[in-house]
C-alpha cells in the first residue's frame, strides 16, 4: 500500500550539496513541499532568479521561508534595521511563492521583555506581509530572551491579534525546554501556521547554549531520537485539536549534509511513513517502531 505522505516536507537544511540536488532528491523521495531558507537563494551561484526558478520547475510547493531573526522588541535605528530586513525576507518569500514567513523570537539583550511591545512589533510585520499574502508564524525559540515556549508564543500571537500572523509550532523547542504538550488545547488550529518536527538523542539540554548547539547541529528525524513517544503525542494533540496544515521535517545534523542525499531524504520518507501510517492512523502510536537497523 503507498502511504501519501503529502502533509509532510523536508527542509533544505537537512541535505549538502547546491539547491537543485536537493530539490530532486526530495521528489525523488515522494516529498511534495520543501521548506526554503534565505541561503537557498542568496547563496545560488547563478543568483536569486536562477534560484527561483530552480524551485519552480521542481514541482515542490514551498511550506514556507525562514528565517526572520530577532525582529520583536527593538528600538531606534536597530528596530529601522529590521524592518529593512524584513522587507527583504517578505520581497524573497514572495518571490518563491510561499505563503508563510517564519519568524523566531528574539535573544537579543537589546529587546524589550515586554510583551505588549512584542506584540505590537510582530502586529507591524504582518500587516507588511499583508499585502503579499504572506503569513508570519511566529515561533519561540527554546533559547529566546523573553519567548522561550510555544505557551508565551501563543500569548503573544493573542495579544497581536492579526489575521495572518500565527504561530510556528517546533517539537525540538518543546522538547528541549521540557514545554507540557497541555497547553495545546489552548491554541487555535487555525492560528497554528505551521509545525516543524524534530528529535534529538538526549534527554534533556540543561542549559540554552546546549540547546542552541543541539539544535543547530544534532536533530534527527522523527522517529530516530528517544523522544519519539512525546513526538507522536504532539502530531496527535494537533490533529485531535483539528491542525491540518503542513508538517516540515526541521533537522539540522552535521553528520546527514556529510551522506549522500537519497540516503538522508530516505530516512526522512521513513519519518514521514511513520507519523503517518503508525501515528496518525492507528488509536495507539507505536513510537519506536521506525528505529533504523545497526
Amino acid at each position: 500500500m503507498t502511504i501519501n505522505i503529502s502533509g509532510f516536507g523536508m527542509d533544505t537544511i537537512s541535505l549538502a550539496g547546491p539547491l537543485e540536488a536537493k530539490l530532486k532528491a526530495m521528489r525523488e523521495a515522494g516529498f511534495s513541499q520543501v521548506m526554503l531558507k534565505a541561503n537557498d537563494l542568496v547563496g545560488h551561484p547563478d543568483g536569486l532568479e536562477a534560484a527561483v526558478e530552480a524551485v519552480r520547475s521542481s514541482g515542490l510547493r514551498g511550506t514556507g521561508f525562514q528565517v526572520l531573526r530577532d525582529f520583536e522588541g527593538l528600538s531606534g535605528h536597530l528596530h529601522a534595521y529590521k524592518v529593512d530586513i524584513a522587507k527583504s525576507m517578505l520581497q524573497m518569500c514572495s518571490a518563491l511563492g510561499c505563503k508563510v514567513l517564519l519568524a523566531c523570537s528574539s535573544t537579543s539583550t537589546h529587546a524589550t521583555q515586554d510583551l505588549d511591545l512584542i506584540a505590537r512589533d510582530l502586529r507591524k510585520l504582518a500587516i507588511l506581509a499583508l499585502p503579499l499574502g504572506i503569513r508570519i508564524a511566529y515561533e519561540g525559540l527554546s533559547w529566546g530572551r523573553s519567548v522561550n515556549e510555544y505557551t508565551t508564543a501563543w500569548d503573544v500571537v493573542s495579544r497581536a491579534d492579526c489575521p495572518n500572523l500565527g504561530l510556528g509550532i517546533d517539537s525540538y523547542h518543546i522538547f528541549a525546554a521540557k514545554t507540557p504538550l497541555d497547553g495545546i488545547e489552548d491554541i487555535d488550529p487555525l492560528k497554528i501556521f505551521l509545525v516543524q518536527l524534530a528529535d534529538f538523542m538526549w534527554q534533556e539540554t540543561t542549559t540554552f547554549e546546549e540547546r542552541r548547539t543541539t539544535a543547530r547541529t544534532f536533530r534527527v528525524f522523527p522517529g530516530e531520537g528517544v523522544h519519539s513517544e512525546a513526538l507522536a503525542d504532539l502530531v496527535l494533540r494537533l490533529d485531535q485539536l483539528g491542525y491540518d496544515g503542513d508538517y516540515s521535517f526541521e533537522v539540522f545534523n552535521d553528520d546527514y549534509v556529510n551522506m549522500p542525499l537519497p540516503v538522508v531524504a530516505e530516512r526522512a520518507r521513513r519519518s514521514a511513513v511513520w507519523l503517518c501510517e503508525d501515528v496518525l492512523r492507528r488509536s495507539t502510536p507505536l513510537p519506536n517502531s521506525m528505529r533504523l537497523k545497526r
